[in-house]
């Protein structure tokens, strides 16, 4: 994969999602220069004397506690480590890299008052594939998601410890161990570090990117699904969608067009297809698959604004030389693109649900029941769908907007919350979930094509299903299922669906200028 070189403020979402993948990353050079001019700035407005929240005063309700020029440094260091006080299991590698990726672009954007030595260890800390521990729980993504970051810049001190090769390793050992030192932070450092919405926003990213696979793998099983129950594709009829003129629904029944198009299964049933009109869970597809997309690109144009903004507080400015307190680490924006996303995931596996259900049902598909030649000796895909379902209420129960939650924090000085590290965390799970609902469809609808033979399917379908069967056989007898899902699952999970059939059969999250 291409290496990543970020140029600070003017990220492309595509350069976040290669990250995400494993992409290495460092800092484009000219960066440094204003890195250094906004650190000159610090050092500028403490020579004034005047109290600087966060520079030479206490943190939180603590802030009109002024601090002497001798404790700055004991100041940033204790900031960090009263701060990391997070809980809960470490978050997954992709997702801490993704972390600092975002903390290194937000930080060479001179305005947060670091050195040059502390944007070049973090971003030498990517480039050596030292990744810190990270508990994922204590952050309302309030004052930035001051817990988990503060674990990053603990590390970064040599407090706590690294993943190293997937092995945990103290921190000032791995540093060692990769010929770097402890940071010792100056003046501003340590706030500028753990405040920010970086942990929020790198979850929110990877829900984003894994929910755009979800998204383009389901409509591929949509439409084996319906080739699979002999569905009609006119509700895929480009007329119907521009009348109602949503771009994401007409993107979608587009890309269900065309990976129906050359289906001998469907050319056999437009003569004497007694059925007017097919389940919602088909002929729907369109409308409910065409909104996920129109708010996983609202969310992806919010998330991708928010990667390219600095989120820290203060922030130095260097002409005039001042320090403004605001509030831009208060993570409102992730939050609601955490929740649109939520909504999105729950909605794609819902529908692939119901399609399941649709095609176990004979009554309902015109196929064998639980789609086994021989029922009632077998259950065939009876307790798949169950399953099936299951993963779907526990996605629904998930899918409650965190964005609504507020708790006030720090004494009341922070009295209103975001909560968007808890609704971005969130998202992998549910994206697990989907991911498992959309294997078992593939495996559903494989099924039920394979009781049309000889007939086949389009020839982007047909390579999906042919995939499928190098690994899983067709269902004559009930056998070990587990193993069968594993199998159908990796392969939607891992985006090989998605890239069997070709990114030209299926919409983009962002379209192309």
């Amino acid at each position: 994969m291409k290496a990543i070189v970020l140029t600070p403020g003017a990220v492309p979402l595509s350069a976040w999602r290669d990250i995400y993948r494993g992409a290495a990353v460092s800092l484009d050079p000219a960066a440094y220069e204003v890195i250094e001019k906004s650190a000159r700035a610090v050092s500028a407005i403490l020579s004034r004397g005047q109290p600087v929240y966060g520079i030479n005063t206490g943190f939180g309700k603590l802030a009109s506690v002024r601090i002497e020029a001798a404790d700055l440094e004991t100041l940033q260091r204790n900031i960090v480590l009263s701060h990391a006080a997070g809980v809960g299991a470490s978050m997954p590698v992709p997702v801490a890299r993704l972390m600092m990726a975002l903390k290194l672009g937000s930080l060479s954007q001179g305005a947060s008052g670091v050195k040059p030595e502390t944007v070049r260890l973090l971003e030498t800390m990517l480039a050596e594939g030292l990744t810190p521990v990270v508990p994922c729980q204590g952050s309302v993504g309030a004052s930035g998601d001051l817990a988990p970051l503060a674990h990053m810049s603990a590390a970064m001190i040599g407090v706590g410890s690294f993943i190293v090769d997937g092995k945990i390793v103290p921190a000032a050992k791995a540093l060692g161990d990769a010929g770097l030192k402890p940071l010792v932070l100056g003046a501003k450092e340590g706030l500028a570090l753990l405040n920010g919405t970086q942990f929020s926003t790198a979850y929110a990213l990877a829900g984003l990117f894994e929910a755009e696979n979800l998204h383009g793998a389901a409509l591929v099983t949509g439409a084996l699904s319906t080739d699979a129950a002999r569905g009609s594709d006119a509700p895929f009829d480009p007329r119907i969608h521009q009348l109602r003129r949503h771009a994401g629904q007409i993107a979608t029944a587009d890309a269900l067009r065309r990976l129906m198009t050359g289906s001998a299964i469907r050319a056999s049933h437009l003569v004497g297809d007694e059925r007017v009109q097919d389940p919602y869970c088909l002929r729907c597809q369109p409308q409910v698959m065409g909104a996920a997309l129109d708010i996983l690109r609202q969310a992806a144009a919010t998330l991708e604004t928010e990667a390219n903004g600095v989120t820290d507080n203060p922030l130095i400015f260097t002409d005039p030389e001042e320090a403004l307190s605001g509030g831009n680490f208060h993570a409102e924006p992730v939050a609601f693109a955490a929740d649109i996303i939520a909504l999105a995931l729950c909605e794609i596996g819902s529908l692939a649900e119901r399609r399941i259900a649709m095609l176990v049902d004979p009554a309902l598909s015109g196929l064998p029941a639980f789609l086994t030649p021989r029922p009632g000796l077998n259950s065939g895909f009876m307790i798949p769908q169950v399953t099936a379902a299951a993963l779907v209420s526990e996605n629904k129960q998930r899918a409650y907007p965190a964005s609504v939650d507020s708790i006030p924090t720090s004494a009341n000085q922070e009295d209103h919350v975001s909560m968007a590290a808890h609704g971005a965390r969130r998202l992998l799970d549910m994206a697990a979930n989907v991911a498992s609902v959309i294997g078992i469809e593939l495996l559903a609808a494989a099924q039920g094509c394979d009781f049309h033979r000889p007939l086949a399917s389009s020839p982007p379908l047909e390579a999906v299903r042919t995939l499928l069967r190098r690994g899983v056989p067709h269902l004559e007898d009930d056998r070990h299922f587990h193993p069968d899902m594993e199998k159908a699952t990796a392969l939607v999970a891992d985006g090989t669906i998605v890239a069997t059939v070709g990114s030209g059969f299926l919409p983009a999250l962002q379209e192309t200028p």
